[in-house]
């Protein structure tokens, strides 16, 4: 066995009761940290927290584990949860694991050759009607029903990332705080709180080739009970990416997937959207334009925390010259009706 950064093989096995067990640490997540591991003849899936992370409230596992184990019988698509455990002792970290699941998270576009026009139009509408069923859980029915604090939920997120903005601040960013005055000024009435993913997208989902489908929804930290149009506001803005600002060249939000030939557009998204649950969506400007923002922040954040040289990794040297066109999309955004 050959340990992992924050992961002791051999203490894990000790644990589990297995023989010798072998893993690896899955790429793409900045967050909370994924493994595969395998004792030969059976393989799963392990989350941590990062390591050095400090806010224990961020990286909750015991959450995580409690919205997929309520979500198991449901119509959404989720991966089997196995084993929760809390006791640091074990790696260094609370952990749990969770079935390994069929698929791929569709990232860039070398990961689609296989993907026709007619498959992308089907995987659209699959992954929207994902997003649709979840909204459609009644929470308390799955014993969610404390999951979150739903009153002042929109106010609350404007006032955190406009904080989490603040905290990163090092330079002129043009726009950036009239965006966050508007937000915070026409914070809009929600519709009834639903269960919400916090950070729905088509590369949190595993697609499955043969046949086409979502063999399950990841990333489950954000999750919460909120307002269902944050999710769908933020996912018009994972697929729309930069796409209507010329000047911000490459996009590194979309990945160009969803550009491909046959992914429906953000705005059939919406119009499907709303058709199978009946929400008026007829307000979405103003959460397309808190994803923009709230992504704006993240990237703000990234670029800060490199530029004080606190953050090493591929890219992380050029997103800082993407914030300003998410603020552009934001206020855009803030005036649009759909």
């Amino acid at each position: 066995m050959t340990d992992l950064p924050g992961l002791d093989l051999a203490a894990l096995a000790t644990h589990l009761g297995t023989g010798p067990l072998t893993g690896e640490l899955f790429r793409g997540g900045r967050s909370n940290l994924t493994y595969r591991v395998s004792d030969g003849t059976d393989s799963w899936v392990l989350r941590r927290p990062p390591l050095g992370h400090v806010l224990a409230t961020a990286h909750d596992m015991a959450r995580e584990f409690r919205v997929i184990s309520a979500l198991a019988g449901t119509t959404v698509p989720v991966p089997g949860a196995r084993l929760l455990v809390e006791d640091t002792s074990v790696i260094g970290a609370p952990f749990y694991l969770m079935d390994e699941m069929p698929g791929a998270a569709l990232r860039e576009r070398s990961q689609c050759p296989w993907l026709s026009a007619e498959q992308a139009t089907a995987l659209s509408g699959r992954l929207v009607d994902v997003l649709a069923d979840l909204h459609s859980v009644d929470p308390a029915s799955v014993g969610l029903q404390d999951f979150g604090r739903p009153d002042g939920f929109l106010a609350r997120q404007v006032t955190r990332w406009g904080k989490q903005l603040d905290a990163s601040r090092s330079r002129d960013l043009p726009g950036i705080d009239d965006l966050r005055d508007k937000l915070a000024g026409t914070v809009p009435d929600s519709p009834r709180a639903t269960i919400i993913h916090g950070d729905f997208r088509l590369d949190n989902a595993l697609v499955t080739r043969d046949p086409l489908g979502i063999s399950a929804v990841l990333d489950w930290e954000m999750a919460t009970l909120g307002d269902p149009l944050a999710d769908l506001g933020l996912l018009y803005v994972y697929w729309e990416g930069l796409g209507a600002d010329p000047r911000a060249g490459s996009d590194p939000i979309t990945g160009g997937v969803t550009s491909l030939p046959g992914f429906l557009t953000a705005d059939e998204l919406v119009a499907r959207y709303t058709a199978r649950t009946g929400t008026d969506t007829s307000g979405l400007g103003w959460y397309i334009a808190f994803g923009y923002f709230k992504l704006a922040v993240i990237v703000e954040g990234i670029h800060f925390r490199f530029a004080s040289g606190k953050t090493v990794g591929a890219g992380f040297d050029k997103l800082g010259a993407f914030t300003v066109p998410l603020v552009r999309q934001g206020l855009a955004a803030a005036h649009k009706e759909l």
